[in-house]
């Protein structure tokens, strides 16, 4: 079997760099075997799983560690690509854009720092997940929530950076975050806005601090390393409502847009409310071979059946309210109101003192609670399931909604895949997650999920779309969609880029940028 080397590294060459990184993170910490290298493959790629493998791992376990691996990096001229947990899936997981990279994994610098229950806020570093900032929470007694995004196996720092989201009231996690220490490419170590002073005591609290404010310029780039981050926390509400609303039409999504979004805007809903379309919730509660065993998309009449055996709406609203009990009775009466013009509308809800925790469903992330429960999607079309992802950013608009929806939905029927998506609301925004759903094992299916995705980033941007996040694969032509001016964003992220990290060691290719000593890797594996 062919050795995996670093690009324009030869083989004596990286050896003499994986014993000077022996020497600093300990033999265990560098992980060069094949068998151990497959933890870093994209579990699912839409394409063959070793387009994007690793040369190597690394697992530093401080600051100084991560400086003093960059140095070697720098020497020997070879690309690093960091992640915090590398849990990143249906976006590429743990891979490399640029094929034979080293993964840096920063997975063991796992501590909490800080946690301000006053201040609502916490410190950490990129190993930390989800599932253990929440533990911390509670075993601490905190009356604070996390925000967890739809898994709660990943990363706060790896999440917050991608500009993930979750779904309480501080469900916009880059609006959420505040204050960064990062290592750039030449090991020198930085603290965003107020950590920039040195005994400073607001590192946490304002952003921008003074002069230009940098945090932002750090999220879905490969500028620098961020091995601790602060985060927003929010204060545990005396009581809190789940509420669900069913709706029975396709053609409802306009409507149900058009009502949310002064809900939104005014903050009668506070959070990241969800407009869950109907095939999504029914592949949380079954597999699609009860419902219908041919190929293709399923046909409408057997969604309709299936929908209604499970009861389950066509589109199914998940919101919630937080405060006292008067005030949320006061805004559940709001939007009973609003949402009562919606012809058959269907209402449920429950009511939980604020240190009470729902029992069961999708919705405990809405009272902070992380789950795994989204991981119930890759039984639905039997097999080794797997999924890639389409995010298009909509304008909160029922008019812009029902038209990326139909178009997704158009599209990804004529490559044999069913509509599992919905919209999560922002403010003047909704977030359009969709999931092509396939069997890694069957080539076909893999194949036609590739294609669809690069057919759907075309049908978006011929409509003024663009994506939020993009798989490994699919950076460039996501970076590419991006194109006024000839594409100016692109070279003033490229001209940034080359300052900082002359040598081009930093995860090139991520998010399309590319460091002049890799530029000609652009669309390539």
């Amino acid at each position: 079997m062919t050795r995996n080397l670093p690009p324009k590294v030869s083989a004596a060459a990286f050896d003499r760099a994986l014993a000077a990184w022996r020497s600093i993170v300990g033999e265990p910490q560098v992980v060069t075997s094949a068998a151990a290298l497959a933890a870093y493959l994209d579990p699912f790629a839409p394409g063959e799983r070793e387009a994007f493998s690793a040369s190597a791992a690394l697992l530093p376990a401080s600051v100084d560690e991560i400086r003093a691996v960059l140095r070697i990096a720098n020497q020997f001229r070879i690309p690093l690509w960091t992640v915090s947990t590398g849990r990143n899936f249906a976006y590429g997981g743990a891979a490399p854009r640029l094929p034979g990279s080293v993964v840096l994994d920063l997975q063991r610098m796992n501590r909490i720092i800080e946690v301000n229950e006053t201040l609502a806020y916490a410190l950490v570093e990129p190993g930390v997940s989800y599932f253990d900032l929440y533990a911390h929470l509670r075993d601490k007694g905190y009356q604070l929530w996390v925000d967890p995004p739809a898994a709660g196996w990943g990363s706060v720092v790896g999440n917050t950076l991608e500009r993930g989201f979750g779904y309480t009231a501080y469900g916009d996690h880059a609006a959420a975050q505040c204050g960064m220490e990062v290592v750039l490419a030449n090991g020198d170590v930085l603290r965003t806005g107020m950590g920039g002073i040195e005994i400073g005591t607001a590192w946490q609290l304002y952003r921008p601090g003074y002069g230009p404010s940098f945090d932002a310029m750090f999220m879905q780039s490969n500028y620098g390393i961020v091995t601790k981050l602060g985060v927003w926390l929010m204060p545990a509400p005396p009581a809190y409502l789940l509420g669900e609303i069913q709706f029975r039409h396709e053609a409802d999504l306009e409507a149900i847009v058009d009502i949310l979004r002064p809900l939104r805007l005014d903050e009668t809903i506070r959070n990241q409310a969800v407009v869950e379309g109907g095939l999504r919730r029914a592949a949380g509660l079954s597999a699609r071979q009860q419902w219908y065993e041919g190929k293709g998309a399923m046909p409408e009449n057997a969604v309709a059946a299936m929908l209604d055996k499970l009861n389950v709406g066509r589109w199914n609203l998940h919101f919630a309210l937080y405060g006292t009990p008067e005030l949320i009775d006061a805004r559940y009466a709001i939007v009973q109101r609003a949402f009562a013009r919606v012809p058959q509308a269907k209402f449920s809800a429950a009511r939980y003192a604020g240190d009470a925790q729902p029992t069961a469903g999708g919705d405990r992330n809405m009272a902070g609670i992380p789950a795994m429960s989204a991981f119930r999607m890759l039984d639905w079309r039997g097999g080794a399931g797997a999924h890639v992802d389409f995010a298009p950013v909509c304008p909160a608009t029922g008019r812009d909604a029902l038209r990326q929806y139909t178009m997704v939905k158009t599209r990804a029927a004529e490559y044999g895949f069913d509509y599992y998506g919905g919209f999560t609301a922002g403010v003047r925004h909704l977030h359009h997650i969709f999931a092509a759903i396939f069997d890694r094992d069957d080539a076909d299916q893999v194949e036609q999920a590739g294609a669809l995705l690069r057919s759907l980033m075309s049908d978006a941007r011929a409509a003024g779309y663009g994506e939020y996040r993009a798989h490994l694969a699919y950076m460039d032509f996501a970076a590419a969609q991006y194109s006024f001016n000839d594409g100016a964003l692109l070279r003033l992220s490229e001209t940034i880029k080359d300052a900082l990290d002359p040598n081009g060691i930093l995860a090139p290719g991520k998010q399309g940028i590319w460091p002049a000593a890799w530029r000609d890797r652009r669309g390539y594996t």
